[in-house]
């Protein structure tokens, strides 16, 4: 089964950007707002310098989301760092109904859980893939998910 992995082809770097643009966007959309944009063009531009070094083109997808989930946090980071007033950063139209109400659900979460509530249940990866996309365990992943739904039953349970 090892063997596959490495006979998994490399797609051109121009159709995985293809692939992955728009879905990349809107996460980072929900993830950071307004500020989506520039993360976006942050993400695909490491994209772009690492793509010569990947030995395979299997699960590309969750390597793209790690990079982006990773813009995303220094970026999040960077704006709790600089204490911005809350309501700075104007939620981002989506398209999609059930996205925009699953963005104005996280947007009280810490960064983690926030990425990995959207990762799981935005997007429906798997534990092992949302660990990969936040550096971390699948536990960890696992328990990110667990404690920001949690903190989303108990917000709403207050203001039910």
């Amino acid at each position: 089964m090892m063997g596959n992995v490495a006979t998994e082809p490399i797609p051109p770097f121009e159709r995985f950007y293809l692939a992955h643009r728009d879905e990349v966007l809107g996460y980072l959309r929900r993830l950071v707002g307004q500020r989506a944009e520039d993360a976006w063009q942050e993400t695909f531009l490491r994209a772009l310098r690492a793509y010569d070094r990947l030995q395979h083109g299997k699960h590309l997808r969750a390597w793209v989301f790690t990079i982006a989930t990773n813009v995303a946090l220094d970026d999040l980071r960077k704006q709790q760092a600089d204490t911005l007033e809350p309501g700075d950063g104007p939620a981002v139209e989506l398209h999609r109904d059930a996205f925009r109400e699953l963005e104005h659900l996280t947007g009280g979460l810490p960064p983690t859980e926030r990425a990995a509530v959207v990762l799981r249940y935005g997007y429906d990866l798997p534990y092992a893939q949302i660990a990969d996309a936040l550096g971390s365990s699948e536990e960890a992943a696992r328990a990110a998910a667990s404690s920001g739904v949690r903190r989303l039953r108990r917000t709403h349970e207050r203001h039910a």
